[in-house]
């Protein structure tokens, strides 16, 4: 049994009742219908669009024959929000992973990780999409999950657990699991895999203008590296400057992969995960992959900066590798073509004497996600294996010379239309040059 200590319960408490204890803890942390962030004003998904997923999420319950799924979401780049985001749109920062409760019938409860004023926010900002908002009691997520299935008279239910990073496997934390298991003997806990991915490969409308608004974004932090780059400037002020440019738009940063090398001597076919404080010179040239996300759905987006004009090298290795690489692939990018088609047009590298990253191109659904399409295969589900109108992919190629010590990064991301593809960035298709 866990035998952890569990903080005091006083249940809600009105604001009459708390606005004269703020500074007692248990008050404070139990407020609720304050008049706290009411001129706050935020973006949201529409009511209908809402409906809409729910829906589709219970419908899949229905499937699985499951009464309730616990929905996390966290702020890694393979949650990103995860499924927590797509149902309330909230993005958790707090926390490994905060939890939307959903019954297959009732009304559906935030467990959220913080109390007081944090959670009063959080209630305004989600209030179109889910009603009950409660906070963890200092990280007691599952007693608050299990008070509640017990409220909707489920503590003999079949109770589905969605993963909080689906790309490693990565569930709820066990202390978590341990409460939900010892407390609620009679329900059968059902790890679920891949439900989120299945309900978000094809985008609705409102989640296509998201993508498309990351995708300004993107160009706007390649705009502001390009503007920024020049010699003696630090890789990480080049990451600074990407990130200003992403948190003015109103974005978010999902990830900022920055390295540069000498264009004469290079040692680097891809980023830096971890921009460091190498000092750019001029003859240098930038290797980027960045993701902007706005209300949680993301875009990516890399281009090569040169600090000066590009050697013959380099611009050899663009005009007659890189891009024409790049466009076969892109040209693949269309509704009713089988995901294979990127990866058979990827051979343009081996088959001219050049190698590459392994990763050519994936799709994305809120961060990085199927398919995955490698040089040596492509791994998707059946659902996504021929590309639909909706769908949003990454062409991400990455050429490498045959010495394995140089490579440019190329990618946009691209919505699958009903004709074709409509690329979400302007960003031009060049060489950008920074002054050197």
């Amino acid at each position: 049994m866990n035998t952890q200590v569990r903080p005091p319960r006083i249940g809600p408490q009105p604001w009459e009742a708390v606005r004269g204890k703020l500074d007692q803890s248990l008050p404070f942390a139990n407020m609720r219908d304050t008049p706290y962030y009411r001129d706050a004003v935020w973006e949201q998904f529409s009511t209908a669009e809402y409906e809409r997923r729910y829906a589709a999420l219970r419908a899949k319950m229905r499937e699985h024959k499951l009464d309730a799924l616990i929905v996390p979401g966290g702020p890694s780049h393979w949650s990103f929000g995860g499924g927590m985001l797509w149902l309330t749109g909230h993005w958790e920062w707090h926390a490994l992973s905060s939890y939307v409760l959903v019954p297959r019938d009732g009304e559906p409860t935030m467990v959220y990780s913080m109390g007081g004023t944090h959670a009063e926010a959080v209630r305004r900002q989600v209030a179109v999409a889910v009603k009950d908002v409660r906070h963890s009691r200092s990280g007691r997520y599952a007693d608050v999950m299990v008070e509640r299935l017990r409220e909707l008279k489920l503590e003999r239910g079949r109770i589905g657990l969605m993963e909080i990073d689906p790309r490693h496997g990565d569930y709820m934390p066990v202390n978590q699991y341990n409460v939900l298991r010892d407390n609620l003997p009679g329900a059968e806990l059902v790890f679920t895999k891949g439900f989120l991915h299945g309900l978000l490969s094809v985008h609705s409308a409102e989640e296509l203008d998201c993508v498309r608004k990351a995708g300004v974004l993107c160009k706007n932090a390649m705009d502001a590296m390009v503007a920024r780059a020049a010699p003696g400037v630090k890789e990480y002020e080049l990451r600074a400057a990407a990130g200003a440019a992403i948190l003015e738009g109103g974005g978010d940063i999902d990830f900022l992969i920055i390295g540069s090398t000498p264009m004469a001597n290079p040692a680097m076919v891809f980023g830096n995960p971890r921009p460091s404080r190498r000092v750019l010179q001029k003859g240098d040239i930038i290797n980027m992959e960045l993701a902007a996300g706005y209300r949680g759905y993301t875009a990516q987006i890399g281009s090569p900066i040169c600090v000066g004009e590009p050697t013959e090298m380099v611009k050899k290795f663009w005009n007659e590798v890189t891009v024409p690489g790049y466009r076969r692939i892109v040209a693949e990018i269309a509704p009713g073509k089988p995901a294979e088609a990127m990866r058979l047009a990827s051979k343009f590298f081996r088959d001219n004497g050049y190698q590459s990253r392994p990763t050519q191109c994936h799709g994305i659904d809120l961060v990085t996600d199927g398919p995955h399409v490698v040089a040596e295969h492509v791994s998707a589900e059946k659902f996504e294996e021929v590309l639909k109108p909706g769908m949003v992919i990454m062409a991400e190629p990455n050429p490498i010379t045959p010495d394995g010590l140089f490579g440019i990064f190329l990618g946009h991301t691209f919505i699958v239309t009903d004709t074709g593809h409509e690329a979400v960035d302007d960003f031009p298709l060049q060489i950008a040059v920074a002054r050197g």
